[in-house]
């Protein structure tokens, strides 16, 4: 079986939609964000406020591009999708699914941005954020979940369902 890639915005649900998603498949569960943090020994806050954006967006595309995926679920970070060579790597085998929330129920889900470990830049707002990732989760996306108003297994169900009609 492919690996199964999750991407979208920060507190979207990769994570927890991912572990559930394992489960029911049988498949193993990565988080990169753990990956990277699990290497550096520091949390993602820590990482960007040390190195700045642009070198923490390398550091997660090298993360990528180093790993070994094999029967997995693999929760991306939500800045994943900068790394070009990443996603090329993530989508020749894997399925690319992108989560997708209405910014009203990101905004309420993401809490104080800053401590989430979310690549921004000084005056960044989560909107400036959605504004500039979605055009890069769509084009990755072989298909998109529409998870709102549903619960984590509802978006597994609604995962599984259209996984089978690829």
């Amino acid at each position: 079986m492919k690996n199964i890639v999750l991407v979208g915005m920060p507190a979207v649900g990769k994570s927890t939609i991912g572990v559930l998603l394992a489960k029911s498949l049988l498949l193993s569960f990565t988080d990169t964000d753990l990956l990277i943090q699990e290497k550096y020994k520091k949390s993602l806050c820590d990482i960007i406020k040390d190195n700045g954006t642009k070198a923490f967006l390398d550091i997660e595309e090298n993360i990528i591009l180093e790993a070994e995926f094999k029967n997995s679920v693999i929760a991306t970070g939500g800045s994943a999708v900068f790394g070009e060579k990443a996603m090329k790597k993530l989508k020749e085998n894997g399925v690319v699914i992108y989560l997708s929330l209405p910014m009203e129920e990101i905004k309420k889900r993401i809490g104080d941005i800053k401590s989430r470990g979310v690549v921004l830049t000084n005056g960044t707002t989560v909107d400036d954020i959605f504004a500039e990732r979605k055009p890069l989760y769509e084009k990755y996306a072989d298909v998109k979940i529409d998870c709102d108003n549903l619960t984590a297994e509802e978006c597994v169900e609604k995962i599984i369902a259209d996984l089978q009609s690829l």
